[in-house]
């Protein structure tokens, strides 16, 4: 929790530096307007306040879902264009205060520097071309997320072969799909989410798992999506498990009993959807006299910001003699937090959780989102010893109703005892 209020913090601090520096680079870049009466000065706060004033009520109270995705995409485009704002603003004020620095200390003066510092005289025309390129990316990065709006259903199918060395011939070549993060109260266009579903039932997988985060909130956000995502079905099962959203911790409740009746009926919607809910325990998946381990555990961070509801002990219990083990476990700071060190027996977990941060870069060979430096395993692969790690970057998304290079995921799986083949 101390984390999470450092972050906000300094996400309050950049807003308000984006706002200032803005600013200051219209009133550089149109001085007719700014330096001539204070009004303008005063009107751009004010409307700084009431966006910020609509966005925060747009999720307090119940408004058209039109407007509040067109609140969210404008809040999200506009702050981020004005981040890549600051970035020139932050190198234009490093620039000046380094000549005002040499114009103290080195006994030889830099006229730009005095001009710059203890002059009234107009900024020179460096610090003008940088506010106004300043400007000009910013409006193309605010133009460019709002038009990002309906990448959220571009769904992009991944193809991952995954090496299991004890794995019994009857499994070999079988195929599993995976999706996380459905977040269905976000969701505003049940075509474009059925015919991600479509997609997903097209590669007819054996099995198919879901990594938790159904919802936002409550349960109540399945309403127009639980007949739809009824439709998975998979010869050998769909297997779920909760995600961090999914116990109602970011809700308000009249009473403990109103959370626990509504995470109860969550609970319930996956079995009323044919999903076979694995909460610390595990499940035998065979193959005529063949079989492994399914285990599935409940929320589990590595981080103080999110739950500690997972028992591996329990999850475990009874898969001693289960050749391979396949663990679903939400929060992939599960891995290094604890399986990696205390459970080396576990092959391979699969989660979701950081949607790739919903924008960034991922390339065959490269891939990066600022979501990195947070999460170490974000999307992807990712191997240590023998044990591996799946990353899924969301079939959903939460805040900016938009991905940008960072598409939802419909993740499938080969299984081999072979190394050798082509993923």
């Amino acid at each position: 929790m101390k984390t999470r209020f450092i972050f906000f913090i300094l996400f309050i601090v950049l807003l308000f530096l984006s706002d200032f520096y803005t600013l200051k680079a219209l009133e550089t870049t149109f001085p007719g307007f700014f330096q001539k009466s204070g009004r303008f000065r005063i009107g751009f706060w004010v409307l700084k306040g009431i966006i910020l004033a609509l966005l925060i009520l747009s999720f307090r109270l119940k408004i058209s879902p039109i407007l509040k995705r067109g609140l969210t995409i404008g809040f999200f485009s506009l702050y981020a264009g004005q981040f890549m704002l600051l970035l020139f603003s932050f190198a234009d004020e490093i620039r000046r205060i380094s000549l005002w620095a040499w114009d103290q200390f080195s006994g030889s003066k830099y006229p730009q520097a005095s001009k710059e510092y203890g002059s009234s005289s107009p900024p020179i025309p460096r610090s003008e071309f940088l506010a106004k390129t300043g400007l000009g990316i910013g409006s193309m990065v605010f133009l460019g997320m709002g038009l990002q709006s309906g990448s959220v259903y571009d769904y992009r199918v991944r193809d991952i072969h995954l090496h299991l060395p004890n794995l019994p011939a009857e499994f070999e070549g079988m195929q599993i799909a995976q999706i996380s993060d459905i977040h269905s109260g976000s969701f505003y266009n049940e075509k474009a989410v059925a015919l991600g579903l479509d997609l997903l039932l097209s590669l007819k997988p054996e099995m198919i798992f879901f990594t938790g985060d159904l919802v936002n909130s409550r349960s109540d956000e399945m309403k127009d999506y639980q007949s739809i995502f009824s439709r998975l079905k998979a010869p050998l099962g769909v297997f779920s498990i909760l995600g961090n959203h999914d116990y109602g911790d970011y809700a308000h409740w009249t009473s403990q009993e109103e959370k626990f009746r509504d995470h109860e009926e969550l609970k319930r919607i996956h079995k009323l959807m044919g999903y076979d809910l694995i909460l610390n325990s595990n499940r035998k998946i065979k193959i005529g006299k063949a079989e492994i381990s399914l285990l599935g555990v409940e929320n589990w961070s590595a981080t103080s910001d999110f739950p500690k509801y997972g028992r591996m002990d329990l999850a475990i219990k009874g898969t001693e003699n289960s050749p391979v083990k396949l663990l679903l476990s939400h929060d992939p700071s599960h891995w290094r937090g604890q399986i990696l060190s205390q459970y080396p027996e576990i092959d391979a977990m699969f989660s979701g959780h950081t949607h790739g941060m919903q924008m960034g870069i991922r390339l065959p060979n490269f891939q990066w989102s600022p979501i990195q430096y947070y999460y170490p395993e974000w999307a992807g692969l990712y191997k240590q010893g023998s044990q591996q790690l799946y990353v899924n970057v969301g079939y959903g998304f939460i805040g900016y109703p938009g991905r940008i290079g960072m598409y939802p995921e419909i993740s499938r799986f080969t299984l081999s005892s072979r190394s050798n083949e082509k993923g």
